[in-house]
């Protein structure tokens, strides 16, 4: 075979292309020489690697989630996630099960051991499974398998959709080794297109919905990451101040709506006084949000007035409570909401519940003493530069941001969808390659390890990211997990590096911080071109959250 014939991988390259894709994240393997061939000579495309496949999905999430948040009148940002056979596509497995549960459109594709042995056992190929697909089928919207190099642009073209289509999430595709190294069967494939169904509402039941809040006395509106998926902020103000009705936000829908607006309750959602509040609507209306356990107070949440659920993901509606169930997408469903609804006269009223309402918050936390940890959260939210997006580990601060933070002009995404650990770096360094500009990481000392091999990618590529690792000696929510459940930890404290040392060895500037000078040095950092890394040494405490008496 001539070097320069083209072969399957080409004709993947090709239809991602003609797909859309313009930046691909990749990790090369035995069995997908053929695909990284490809990629070489493809100079309109940029391949982002990494060191380790988990790492990598993450990498192609953040880099997803950004153009969502960056780019809601664009196409949907499917981005493509390449890696090799059996250990390479299993280590992306624990990402992809974060983009699942996210709604964020990554498109895997990871090589094949060679056709003859699909199946398993016949060979013994290196890196065999008996059915890899198996692994994928109960995480991903959908799996693929192209057989032969004319099927590749239906296999991806299907897939693509797959990712694009309303409830967005990741789609996998397989392609055995020899069907990349085989001289393509086809010619340049330059006109493939993806058309995504749209998931618009059924008019009856908007009739039925607008009715329920244009009679209701007390309307509030929860707002869930299908909102900021589908780009519906401005639909989703609009319905509000047409019915004077509160906007409280889940964790995942934080930036839905204005954190200062008067209708704005916030996101403190493991508080019970936002429980009751939510509970206590005579029509609550919940926008993109499955009603999962961080939503709803672990469970708690025993709403008394009708509820109207808009959801993407069928087996979501009135899954945990009973409800007037709108499977659409959460965008055109909130527009024609909008319009449906009777527009009411501001009285003051509901402005008034939810200042009391965070009047009460207030208050509760005051009471917990935890200055210092406010303060620590305040100093990196007011560090960062108008428009800086933010990437959170699974840590103490990260649980605090959740509630706490301010996303607007600060957007925040966490991995609180699955709730797996070492999102925070990849997932910066994904964003980073989205957007060109300068993105922040936060991890405490436990999450940092997982991507600690990151940092050598971050120089690669020469990334404008600035990693927060909060050092407090282990795994801090676990430790208080624990503590609070019986007195007393297992496995919860850890031998760690000396990050700054550590990070110099990487070529990364670092500084040792503290809770006194985290914000000048939070901001040098963000005006510190390429990777750099602020290490604060500091034990956090979570808030106690209000529980029914």
């Amino acid at each position: 075979m001539s070097h320069e014939e083209r072969i399957g991988g080409d004709v993947v390259v090709e239809t991602l292309r003609a797909l859309g894709a313009r930046t691909v994240f990749g990790l090369p393997g035995q069995h997908a020489l053929g695909l990284f061939e490809a990629l070489r000579r493809a100079e309109d495309i940029r391949l982002i690697s990494s060191r380790v496949e988990n790492n990598l999905a993450f990498a192609a999430d953040g880099y997803a989630r950004t153009l969502l948040a960056t780019e809601p009148d664009g196409p949907v940002p499917v981005t493509p996630l390449l890696v090799s056979t059996g250990p390479g596509a299993l280590l992306a497995l624990a990402s992809l099960q974060e983009a699942a549960a996210a709604s964020v459109p990554v498109l895997g594709i990871s090589s094949q051991v060679p056709t003859d042995g699909l199946g398993g056992g016949r060979h013994g190929y290196l890196h065999e499974l008996l059915d890899q697909r198996a692994s994928f089928r109960d995480v991903v919207k959908s799996v693929h398998i192209a057989r032969h190099g004319s099927q590749l642009p239906s296999a991806l073209r299907d897939a693509w959709t797959s990712a694009a289509t309303p409830p967005y999430g990741p789609a996998w595709v397989e392609i055995p080794q020899d069907v990349l190294l085989a001289p393509a069967p086809l010619p340049p494939i330059t006109s493939v297109t993806a058309r995504a169904a749209t998931l618009d509402p059924l008019p009856e039941l908007i009739t039925e919905a607008a009715h329920l809040l244009g009679s209701a006395t007390n309307p509030v509106i929860l707002a869930g990451g299908g909102v900021v998926r589908s780009g519906a902020q401005h639909e989703l103000r609009l319905l509000a101040e047409r019915l004077r009705a509160p906007v409280l936000c889940t964790f995942g829908g934080k930036g839905a709506f204005g954190w200062h607006h008067p209708l704005s309750g916030q996101s403190w959602l493991e508080d019970w006084h936002s429980t009751e509040f939510l509970a206590s609507a005579d029509v609550l209306l919940v926008a993109g949000s499955g009603l999962g356990e961080l939503s709803t107070n672990y469970h708690r949440f025993a709403p008394r007035g009708q509820l109207i659920q808009i959801e993407a993901e069928e087996g979501k509606l009135a899954a945990n409570h009973a409800a007037l169930g709108i499977h659409a997408d959460v965008r055109p469903t909130l527009a024609a909401l909008a319009e449906a609804v009777p527009a009411r006269e501001p009285d003051g009223h509901a402005e008034a519940a939810v200042a009391a309402l965070l009047d009460r918050v207030e208050r509760r936390l005051t009471a917990q003493s935890l200055d210092l940890e406010r303060r620590v959260l305040a100093d990196v939210r007011t560090a960062l530069p108008a428009g800086t997006p933010s990437y959170w580990d699974m840590t103490i601060l990260g649980y605090w941001a959740w509630s706490a933070w301010n996303p607007d002009g600060a957007p925040l995404h966490t991995a609180q969808g699955a709730g797996g650990l070492g999102y925070g770096l990849p997932a910066a360094i994904g964003a980073a390659a989205a957007t060109g500009g300068r993105v922040l990481a936060v991890s405490g000392d436990g999450g940092a390890m997982y991507g600690i091999a990151e940092l050598a990618n971050a120089v690669q590529h020469q990334l404008d990211v600035t990693w927060l690792i909060v050092d407090d000696g282990g795994y801090g929510i676990l430790r208080e997990y624990q503590s609070g459940a019986f007195g007393r930890t297992c496995a919860t404290e850890l031998a760690r590096p000396d990050f700054v040392a550590l990070g110099n060895a990487f070529g990364v500037p670092a500084t040792l911080s503290s809770t006194d000078t985290l914000h000048t040095d939070l901001a040098a950092a963000q005006r510190t071109p390429g990777p750099n890394i602020v290490v604060l040494p500091a034990k956090l405490r979570m808030f106690a959250p209000t529980h029914p008496a």
